[in-house]
């Protein structure tokens, strides 16, 4: 039996209507989803209560990492700094000056214009080879 024009278009609307009611009926509140409270072993409660925002640890943990970070960033521009100036700047002239450096036989001290006399030979019996 064929529907009428109105009973189709009755029909079409009462469709759209629930649809629309079937539609708005799949969307969560923000109470849902529902669960029930799940039994946490104490690994697991340690844990959740570990990463709760404004925890104790949290934040003595986070400021750990961030002096970490800070101390490991020093080291590495001071390990690089360092390194530039033992290799590159020692080469230049006066560019780093050493206290003393060492004196061996026939060398003239500076201070005084001495030279320094030859080393002695052993007067040993042994003579080692």
């Amino acid at each position: 039996m064929a529907l009428s024009p109105e009973d189709e278009k009755l029909r079409l609307q009462q469709l759209r209507v629930l649809r629309r009611k079937w539609l708005r009926d799949q969307e969560l509140s923000p109470r849902e989803p529902v669960l029930p409270p799940t039994k946490q072993n104490p690994v697991d409660r340690f844990w959740s209560n570990f990463l709760k925002e404004k925890s104790l640890w949290r934040n003595f943990t986070f400021k750990v990492y961030n002096a970490g970070k800070s101390a490991a960033v020093l080291l590495v521009v001071t390990w690089a700094v360092h390194y530039w100036s033992k290799y590159h700047l020692a080469n230049k002239p006066y560019g780093i000056t050493f206290g003393k450096l060492p004196l061996y036989p026939g060398d003239v001290i500076e201070e005084t214009g001495e030279v320094i006399p030859p080393m002695k030979e052993p007067t040993s019996a042994h003579h080692h080879h």
